[in-house]
């Protein structure tokens, strides 16, 4: 039976090759890729990702080449994006702790979370694309952080790119609330990277200027005290695997993403990068 991926993308932008250069390294191992957002809408690219004659401010040339941008363009005018899993309906929202009847209403909210085990069984891996777009709608989204407990607690793999990594250092259980990748080893869109300003978001005209946080601060923070992050500042691609952990820095490191999680899969890797 062919390996199935759950890909979850921000419906605020996602960087084109951070989704193809996996995409495409599924599709030719053989796997089925399924997609999911936060509310069920169609996801949509961020529009440097398909601009060629775009400056990346932070590296001062273009990071899409001609070939990439066509991709993109031609992902985010098919089809195939379309009709993606509601994780809003697939998840169940947790409860305030001023909601009246607290306690029946979270017994209600681990029952229906114990429900949806039986619909993420099928899938073999997890994937979180990257892009500025994470920042606003998946980092601090209770329902995916589930999402991810959920494949951590069936010890599947569970790879995330750039700000979606971010993902990764706020999904906890409530009982310790410490980080899922505590003492694990990974990285992220380092601090070299980030923008002064032009943070931008797919839906709205607001310019955030940079990022509401610095990623490789959070990420050096929620590895500790035994694990790292590991930035490889000035390497051409950055990605480490720590498992059931695969995390991409950038862009450049989409593709080796995606070879390095069908290598979890096929091969039994459990450790690359450090």
């Amino acid at each position: 039976m062919p390996k199935k991926i759950l890909i979850v993308l921000s419906e605020r932008g996602y960087w084109g090759e951070e989704l193809l250069g996996p995409l495409e390294t599924f599709d030719a191992a053989g796997y089925i890729s399924t997609f999911a957002t936060p509310k069920g809408q169609r996801p949509v690219a961020l529009p440097p990702s398909m601009d060629p004659n775009y400056i990346d401010p932070p590296l001062g040339r273009s990071v899409t080449s001609v070939e990439m941008a066509i991709k993109v363009q031609q992902i985010d005018e098919s089809n195939r994006l379309s009709n993606p899993l509601n994780l809003s309906e697939l998840l169940p929202e947790m409860p305030y702790w001023s909601t009246e009847n607290f306690l029946r209403q979270m017994e209600a909210y681990y029952t229906a979370l114990e429900e949806v085990q039986p619909l993420l069984q099928p899938y073999d891996a997890l994937l979180i694309v990257g892009g500025s777009g994470p920042i606003v709608d998946l980092a601090n989204n209770q329902r995916v952080h589930d999402l991810i407990l959920s494949f951590y607690r069936q010890g599947k793999p569970i790879a995330a790119e750039c700000y979606g990594v971010a993902c990764l250092a706020f999904a906890r259980d409530l009982v310790n609330r410490q980080s899922l990748i505590r003492n694990k080893h990974v990285t992220g869109h380092c601090k070299e990277y980030d923008y002064k300003d032009g943070t931008g978001f797919m839906g709205t005209d607001f310019n955030m200027g940079p990022p509401p946080y610095p990623l490789e601060y959070i990420l050096r923070d929620a590895t500790s005290p035994d694990g790292a992050y590991i930035g490889n500042f000035g390497h051409p691609t950055s990605v480490i695997v720590d498992y059931p952990f695969i995390t991409g820095r950038s862009t450049p490191d989409s593709y080796l993403t995606g070879e390095k999680l069908v290598e979890v899969l096929e091969k039994g890797l459990l450790r690359y990068g450090w």
